[in-house]
C-alpha cells in the first residue's frame, strides 16, 4: 500500500461519479495541478513544505472512480503546468489549485495570491498562439471574504445556494461589451460548460452511471442556472494576450515563478 498515490481505492471517501471520470470515458485529457510540496503518497506527514496544497483542497484525490480508472497520475505539480503551458501541450481541461501561501486565506497576504494567479494566466498567454486562441481561463474563489451580503441566496434544492463569490473569465473570445454577467451562476456552471464542450452535454448523474449520487439535484440541469457559453463572442476578432506584471508593488516577499517552474523570489518572469 505504501507509495501508491493517495492510497488505495478503499481509502477513497467519495463514491459517486466525477467529471474527470466522465472525461476519461470520453478520452478527453485532464490534469489537476497542486503545489510542489504536496504529499502524493498514502503515508503523509502532518504538514508539508511551504508550497503544500492541503488535502482538503484536493477533493479529486478522494473519488473512487478516478482511482478505478488509474487516473490519479493526472494529479500533478506546478512545474508540469508551466512546462506544458510553454509548449502548448496543456490538457483540454486543467485545474490549478493554490498552495497555502498563495491561497489568500488568513494570514497569507492577498497580493501574494494575486501574483500567483497572474503568473498562471501569463504562462498560458506566453505559450504558442494556437494555445491562447483555444483557451478560456476561469478564476474562482471558494470563500466570500466574510463580508455581509445583502442578497439572499436563491433556493435551488434542499442544499440551496450559498453566499456570492467573485469569478472571472479570461479568453480571446470573451465578450467585449456588456462584460458583467448578470446570469445566476454557481460552480455548477463550470461543470455544465465542460459537459457541453467535451461530453456532448451529458450531465454528471451518478445514478445513470452506476455510481450512486447523494446529491438531491443534478445541479447542472436546474433551470435557474445560467450558461457560461453566453460569455463568449466567436464572431469578434480574438483579443490578444495581455501580459501583466505579477508584482507591481515590488513586494520582496512575493515568490515569482519563471517559465521553467523554478521559484525565484522577487524576480519577475521573462517578457514575451
Amino acid at each position: 500500500m505504501e507509495g501508491k498515490p493517495f492510497g488505495v481505492v478503499d481509502d477513497m471517501q467519495y463514491r459517486w461519479a466525477s467529471i474527470p471520470w466522465l472525461l476519461d470515458k470520453a478520452d478527453v485529457p485532464w490534469a489537476y495541478y497542486v503545489g510542489q510540496d504536496t504529499c502524493l503518497q498514502l503515508q503523509c506527514p502532518e504538514s508539508g513544505g511551504p508550497e503544500e496544497t492541503p488535502r482538503s483542497w484536493m477533493p479529486i484525490s478522494g473519488f473512487r472512480n478516478v482511482a478505478y480508472t488509474n487516473s490519479l497520475d493526472n494529479i500533478r505539480t506546478y512545474p508540469d503546468f508551466f512546462d506544458r503551458a510553454a509548449s502548448g501541450t496543456l490538457p483540454a481541461v486543467s485545474w490549478v489549485v493554490p498552495f497555502k501561501g498563495t491561497s489568500e486565506h488568513p494570514t497569507h497576504p492577498v497580493d501574494e495570491g494575486q501574483a500567483w494567479v497572474t503568473q498562471v494566466v501569463n504562462a498560458v498567454m506566453q505559450g504558442p498562439p494556437q494555445q491562447w486562441e483555444h483557451t478560456a481561463i476561469f478564476v474562482a474563489w471558494d470563500d466570500w471574504g466574510g463580508f455581509y451580503d445583502h442578497v439572499q441566496p436563491p433556493v435551488i434544492d434542499d442544499w440551496g445556494y450559498g453566499l456570492r463569490v467573485p469569478g472571472l473569465m479570461i479568453s480571446p473570445w470573451a465578450r467585449r461589451s456588456n462584460n458583467i454577467d448578470d446570469q445566476l451562476l454557481s460552480f455548477d456552471a463550470y461543470l455544465k460548460l465542460i459537459e457541453d464542450r467535451f461530453l456532448g452535454s451529458q450531465r454528471l448523474d451518478g445514478k445513470n452511471e452506476g455510481w450512486p449520487d447523494p446529491r438531491p439535484t443534478i445541479r447542472e440541469a436546474v433551470p435557474q442556472l445560467g450558461d457560461l457559453a453566453n460569455e463568449f463572442d466567436f464572431s469578434q476578432q480574438p483579443i490578444p494576450p495581455l501580459i501583466l506584471d505579477p508584482n507591481p508593488s515590488g513586494n520582496p516577499n512575493v515568490t515569482l515563478v519563471p517559465t521553467d517552474g523554478t521559484p525565484i523570489s522577487g524576480v519577475a518572469p521573462p517578457s514575451p
